[in-house]
């Protein structure tokens, strides 16, 4: 499926946990504080998934090589989660339109706040990106949770998955 042509979030979603590089943004050595970009580091990770930390202030992350950006992976990934605050996303998003990246998720949490920036999201669509502008990737993945299971259902219900 070509990602540029996804519309529905379900074909957007499929598309993108399709991938089988996959960076993510945001992630800590202080997982107490921000634990949504770690907990989908390793979901992904435990799917199978080649999975890239990013996070400027770090060099390593879980015994892995942390990359400092998208530019420094090589080869290159498919997709980025965001996991960041709105100003940071805008600058990831840059950095995915120089390296070629045609997917982007940014994270949005119901406790902890939103990865989404509108500025963000208008950089996507002008550059052929498929976006996903909210929720949760653990909402998706094989064997999600209760608690992410409950929480799609909530706000699939609710309208407030993104579109």
């Amino acid at each position: 499926m070509d990602a540029a042509s996804t519309t529905t979030l379900e074909a957007k979603v499929e598309d993108f946990l399709a991938q089988k590089r996959i960076a993510v943004a945001g992630v800590s050595h202080r997982s107490g504080l921000h634990p949504a970009a770690n907990l989908i580091y390793r979901r992904l990770k435990d799917e199978g998934h080649d999975v890239f930390p990013i996070n400027p202030n770090l060099t390593d992350f879980e015994g892995e090589r942390c990359w400092p950006d998208l530019g420094s992976i090589p080869g290159g990934v498919d997709g980025v989660v965001i996991v960041t605050r709105p100003e940071v996303t805008e600058k990831i998003v840059q950095d995915c339109v120089a390296a070629g990246v045609r997917r982007v998720w940014m994270h949005q949490s119901t406790r902890k706040g939103s990865s989404v920036s509108s500025k963000a999201v208008a950089n996507c669509g002008a550059h052929g990106i498929t976006v996903i502008a909210g929720g949760c990737p653990m909402m998706y993945v094989q064997g999600v949770d209760l608690g992410h299971r409950c929480m799609r259902w909530f706000l699939q219900m609710t309208k407030g998955l993104p579109e």
